[in-house]
């Protein structure tokens, strides 16, 4: 008897043929076939050791194991061990936004008003939100300087963003950042091309102002407060350790966001022009931004009672909160020339660095 194992083997129907070619051999069989399980009982003596050589080569061939990868999958999910060099995947799709059945969308700030504390940041983000392609956060988000909130993550900042169409910018604001060390980077990862708002003042007059808001919070609260002479000067000299005075030292902290951004992505806004005059340095604004021109000297108007500029957009008026605008409580000429002597040094490395001067004491 010939059988020719490796032509059956080969052919589609093989497992059908396997019952008649054991019968062919004289063994008794009753075999249970199915397409996902094959089981054999076989009821015979085997009367030479090559039918039993035979029926385990069979039975070896059709209880081949799988392949086995030579190396095993990666788990993205394991720690790596501390010595290890740890490996960052970062890709676009991480981030997804939510559309919402009319169009509009939560995304990502494609703007974001770094600072300057007491520098006019609000005023910067009210007047900036009259425009048409603009859609503004209205609260401080605290998102790349606060710990527990940057842990939270993108998809949670986004959900604090407002909700815009798609050719709308979206811009958020939170006066912290400039002076925090981490926040430079942490908005580099997220977008290295965004464009940057940095509104500054006369640091002596933002000192001032400041003190001021500190002022009148202990005031409400019936709080015990110090004269601002007492709080600038320290055995005779200008009180460093105060951080109304470090953070009036823009040359130290602009050096740390040119470490990521290049300086035409970091638009510096005059806020004491905006304040005196806010169209001219609006239309700046409009065309760092890439906006088309929609803010006009229509939209602005001084008010006598308050003393600086209000918002007229379309036919409602808008005042900014009595908060701001606040008037500064007299200081003594001696502590304010000590004051200015003190920033002078820091206000030129500060001019060098951004090749381009102010109107500052």
């Amino acid at each position: 008897m010939h059988i020719n194992w490796h032509e059956d083997l080969k052919s589609e129907h093989w497992l059908q043929k396997i019952p008649r070619i054991l019968r062919r051999a004289s063994v008794q069989t009753n075999v249970e076939l199915t397409p996902h399980y094959l089981r054999w009982c076989v009821k015979s003596r085997l009367k030479s050791s090559v039918m039993a050589t035979l029926c385990l080569g069979l039975f070896l061939f059709l209880c081949h194991p799988a392949v086995v990868p030579s190396r095993p999958a990666f788990d993205f999910n394991r720690d790596l061990e501390s010595n290890s060099p740890r490996y960052v995947f970062q890709s676009r799709n991480l981030f997804q936004p939510t559309v919402f059945p009319n169009g509009t969308i939560q995304r990502l700030p494609q703007t974001v008003i770094i600072g300057v504390r007491k520098g006019g940041t609000r005023a910067l983000l009210e007047m900036l939100n009259v425009h048409t392609e603009v859609t503004a956060a209205q609260s401080e988000i605290h998102f790349f300087d606060c710990e527990g909130n940057y842990q939270k993550g993108l998809q949670w900042y986004s959900t604090q963003m407002p909700f815009s169409y798609p050719n709308q910018t979206t811009v958020e604001k939170t006066p912290a950042y400039f002076t925090s060390p981490k926040v430079p980077e942490r908005i580099y990862n997220m977008n290295s091309s965004i464009r940057l708002l940095l509104i500054l003042r006369d640091p002596s007059e933002r000192v001032i102002s400041d003190y001021t808001q500190v002022l009148h919070n202990r005031m409400q609260k019936h709080k015990p407060f110090r004269p601002v002479e007492e709080i600038l000067i320290r055995d005779g000299q200008i009180n460093v350790n105060y951080k109304a005075i470090d953070r009036s030292l823009y040359y130290t902290h602009m050096q740390n966001w040119l470490k990521y951004f290049p300086l035409n992505q970091i638009h510096i806004v005059d806020g004491d022009k905006l304040i005196r005059n806010p169209f001219p340095e609006m239309e700046k604004v409009e065309k760092f931004l890439r906006l088309s021109p929609r803010i006009n000297s229509s939209n602005f108007y001084f008010n006598k009672t308050k003393g600086f500029y209000c918002l007229r957009d379309r036919e409602k008026e808008k005042c900014l909160h009595e908060s701001k605008g606040r008037p500064h409580p007299q200081v003594d000429p001696v502590v304010l020339n000590k004051l200015h002597a003190f920033f002078t040094e820091p206000n030129k490395k500060f001019f060098d660095l951004v090749g381009r001067t102010f109107d500052w004491h």
